[in-house]
């Protein structure tokens, strides 16, 4: 897999789980374990999408 499409696949990942939380936090009964998971989920696809990206803007510099 290219760094490209892992990225990709990264943030489709990070989107499936942001359409989750919606609809935790839409449903009547408010699970605030299941939103606490899923905004930590979300957050290490963040950082990890963001270190990726930032390796790739310092080779593209150096390059």
């Amino acid at each position: 897999m290219s760094l490209q499409s892992h990225i990709e696949e990264l943030e489709r990942r990070h989107a499936a789980l942001e359409r989750q939380l919606e609809d935790v936090v839409h449903h009547p009964s408010v699970d605030e374990v299941k939103i606490r998971d899923l905004k930590r989920r979300k957050l290490h696809l963040k950082d990890e999408i963001s270190k990726l990206l930032s390796g790739v803007s310092v080779r593209t510099a150096l390059h």
